[in-house]
């Protein structure tokens, strides 16, 4: 070993010898060299001398200019990005059933062949922009000789070819649009390369299709359609040489803008197909004088298809893309959805429907000082034509008028220009256009509605507003909103979670809850407490205040939060107030209906999600989602038994609607919610097969349902929820017979007598009037800037005027019951 050691330090010591020795002599064989050369150029006459260093200096620049060109081969686009450019296609989202919801399109563009454009703007363009097109290889060395030496003169030219602007179309991030060597040595290689994969043919057909015009245009066959109303197999070679023309800068020589110009520059572009002999002198000399005839169309924009859930998508998308390198404009991936399209289709119909039917209730309650007195909804839709909406709302809230207005942008605007504040409120006060616009928005009822699969997660269906078009402010995903009763089943889980029986007795009696910070909390229920003793499933079955609140303080706070957060409300603060148990803190609608579906799947929580899998154009598959497993929130016999609490709530509880307006029979479980002063209005069910739940109110909580009647979610919301559900259930895409795991059969079928609404059970209001509670709801959102509708500074809500109760209506006498009347 040692030996060995020894002859590696001498193969080591010699090879440094000989590196000293190369090194040494080599440097000195260079440095003779350099010597003899300059002797001998200083030998020569200084003109010849002159001539030779030029030429050195040329080859030298030369040389490291192919060196640079080498150097950008492998960084500039390959030939897979090349054939992929080519047959760019935007990426398309689908629903369940493969039904397109949406394009990620690149501006408005429809690919053509060569074979479907008019002859005259091939010709047009390759007289135009390059006419040695089909004798170069993708750079005209000639032409870019020409242009140098003209550009040095002062007189700047172009040289690149239809290759090389074909280089920027397809690749401008990776090429660049600035005026560098840089740049064009960029666009000089990736057409080598484009003219070394790809035809003549093919090469105009791809340039054709993605040269950008203006009016988020992109293409001949789009340009045609806009500028002239017709596709571009039909453009005549006038038609064709304007938009070839607009080609130099499509501003400048817009037609629509600058008809002069664009007069001009078309000429410019029938002298050039003169110049190469596509047209003779006296078929040129006619052409010019005839003038521009334009037919302007501007295209429609596809993005009117967007939804809520699309939009909701497209966000998620966006990152994934970003994360996974994939360009959704370009790559023509299909995007496979969880949205069904039916269920979707009736779920925008109940949302149109009952927020249609409710906006009419809220105008006709809000046009007089006296309220009417019906549980009827085509009783106020035969009286709101006859009714100035809102008129008493206006009169009896003047200081509200002037608190809309301070909060407006255009109030904001006129301030920042100088002007006082008390000018500017009586300024917009005095603009009837602006008031009238700003109440209607107020006033304008909203709705949300989300249904989601409780076995996998995936979302069937999603209305985020009553008009996307009008209102892109999602109140499935966005809006976070006191959710009143619908938060109690959470809190009577955690009941069970501890080990309470269901049966547990407590008395339905008012007390005081001292709050952490030493504050008493009085949960009250408008109808008053009884003094009797009540089940904890009564409790939740009548939705009482009252029991609700002992079942917190027997629970305690912390598992409640626990439990929701487990179940699904994961994002949204949880206030940890005793009144949180009556659902003080807002929340999302997608959240709620996500803890529902837990409970559903018998405490297994699964996280919602909108998309199943992506693949690529030609179907091959790039991810599949939604396969989490699920966690257990809660016991599954926990689950059980609470889904069977909330079946009490649809058949004798504020659900009753469900059953009685709307007919259905099927083992379906739920709960409504209502805030305090009608703010907002819940209800979320429960079919084994699908979970559903809307909100309704208004943008601003400062405005709100007028009567206790309709003010309630078990008679505002459930009217969403309980349409959506039957049209889901007569069409098949729900199982009338299903029960859930561990329940029960429904009901024997029968058939139901269609009943009146005055009919239904009446539940009054109050789930949050309680004393030492919270201030009274915020408004959510105010008005941003622009006119849309955010989040903003949250307002205290103005105290209702005082309304008369609705007069009772006779209904049939129910069977004799200890139990006082519905709350929630």
């Amino acid at each position: 070993m040692e030996q060995l050691r020894a002859k590696a330090r001498q193969w080591t010591a010699r090879g440094k010898d000989s590196a000293a020795r190369l090194g040494r002599h080599g440097g000195a064989r260079l440095v003779a060299l350099y010597r003899r050369g300059h002797a001998h150029l200083m030998s020569l006459p200084p003109g010849r001398r002159a001539l030779v260093m030029a030429l050195w200096s040329f080859l030298a620049v030369l040389a490291l200019l192919v060196a640079y060109l080498l150097l950008l081969i492998p960084l500039t686009p390959s030939i897979h990005d090349l054939r992929q450019a080519r047959t760019a296609a935007p990426s398309t989202m689908v629903a369940a059933g493969g039904e397109e919801l949406a394009r990620f399109d690149q501006g408005l563009q429809e690919r053509v062949t060569l074979q479907q454009i008019s002859p005259n703007v091939v010709s047009a363009l390759i007289a135009t922009e390059d006419h040695r097109f089909y004798a170069h290889h993708g750079v005209d060395f000639k032409r870019l000789a020409g242009a140098i030496v003209h550009s040095l003169s002062g007189d700047p030219q172009g040289g690149s070819t239809i290759t090389q602007q074909l280089a920027r179309n397809m690749f401008p991030s990776e090429i660049g649009r600035s005026r560098s060597l840089n740049r064009k040595l960029k666009e000089l290689v990736t057409a080598l390369k484009i003219e070394a994969t790809y035809s003549k043919t093919e090469i105009l057909e791809a340039y054709l299709n993605t040269v950008p015009f203006l009016y988020n245009t992109f293409g001949i066959e789009m340009a045609a359609r806009t500028y002239f109303d017709k596709p571009a197999a039909r453009l005549d070679i006038l038609e064709s040489a304007t938009l070839v023309g607009m080609l130099k800068g499509t501003n400048y020589y817009n037609p629509v803008g600058n008809p002069e110009r664009s007069l001009q520059r078309r000429n410019v572009v029938l002298g050039q197909m003169r110049k190469h002999e596509v047209i003779d002198e006296k078929r040129y000399r006619q052409l010019i004088k005839r003038p521009l005839r334009l037919h302007f169309e501007r295209q429609s924009e596809r993005a009117q298809t967007d939804s809520h859930f699309t939009a909701y998508v497209r966000k998620w998308l966006i990152d994934w893309a970003d994360e996974n390198d994939y360009n959704l404009e370009l790559d023509g991936l299909v995007v496979h959805t969880t949205l069904d399209s039916d269920l979707q289709q009736a779920a925008e119909r109940a949302v149109e429907r009952q927020a249609n039917a409710l906006q009419a209730i809220a105008d006709v309650e809000w046009s007089r000082a006296g309220v009417p007195s019906s549980t009827s909804t085509g009783m106020y839709a035969s009286m709101q034509s006859g009714s100035v909406p809102f008129d008493y709302f206006w009169k009896s809230h003047p200081a509200l008028v002037d608190a809309f207005v301070r909060e407006s942008s255009e109030y904001r605007k006129l301030v920042a220009a100088g002007g006082t504040a008390d000018d500017a409120v009586a300024q917009l006060k005095g603009d009837r256009a602006f008031i009238s616009a700003l109440r209607k928005s107020k006033t304008r009822l909203q709705a949300g509605f989300v249904a989601m699969d409780p076995a996998t997660g995936a979302l069937r269906a999603w209305v985020g507003s009553r008009d996307f078009a009008r209102e892109q402010f999602d109140h499935v995903a966005q809006a976070a909103r006191q959710p009143g009763s619908t938060f109690k089943p959470i809190v009577y889980g955690a009941a069970l979670e501890k080990g309470l029986s269901p049966e547990h007795i407590y008395r339905d009696a008012v007390m005081d809850i001292k709050a952490a910070d030493g504050t008493k909390w009085r949960p009250t229920d408008m109808s008053g407490s009884t003094g009797r003793e009540m089940t904890m499933r009564e409790g939740l079955v009548y939705s009482k205040n009252t029991i609700t609140a002992q079942v917190m303080q027997d629970v305690g706070l912390p598992p409640i939060i626990k439990l929701a957060r487990a179940l699904g409300v994961r994002d949204s603060k949880l206030a940890s107030v005793p009144s949180l148990a009556l659902g003080t803190s807002p929340v999302t609608l997608l959240e709620m209906v996500n803890a529902y579906a837990s409970i559903a799947a018998q405490g297994q929580a699964r996280k919602p999600y909108v998309v199943t899998h992506i693949t690529d154009r030609d179907g091959k598959l790039i991810a599949r989602f939604g396969e989490d497993k699920p966690v257990q929130a809660m016991k599954l016999e926990s689950a059980d038994t609470l889904t069977d609490m909330m079946r009490g709530v649809i058949d004798r509880g504020t659900g009753t609607a469900i059953r009685n307006r709307f007919g259905i029979r099927s083992d379906v479980a739920g709960k409504s919610g209502t805030t305090q002063n009608n703010a907002d209005g819940w209800f979320i069910m429960m079919h084994p097969q699908l979970v559903g739940g809307a909100w309704v109110g208004f943008n601003d909580a400062r405005v709100t349902m007028r009567s206790n009647y309709w003010g309630q979610g078990g008679h505002n919301a459930v009217l969403v929820v309980g349409d959506f559900f039957k049209t889901a259930l007569d069409t098949g895409k729900l199982a009338r017979d299903a029960i859930f795991a561990g329940g029960k059969p429904p009901p024997p079928a029968r058939r139901i007598e269609a009943m009146e609404p005055e009919n239904e059970p009446m539940e009054e209001g109050g789930d949050m009037e309680q004393a030492g509670a919270p201030p009274a709801p915020l408004a959510m959102p105010t008005e941003g800037d622009g006119g849309q509708e955010s989040n903003g500074r949250a307002v205290p809500q103005e105290s209702p005027v005082p309304i008369p109760a609705p007069a009772p209506v006779p209904i049939p006498a129910p069977a004799p019951s200890p139990l006082p009347a519905p709350q929630g």
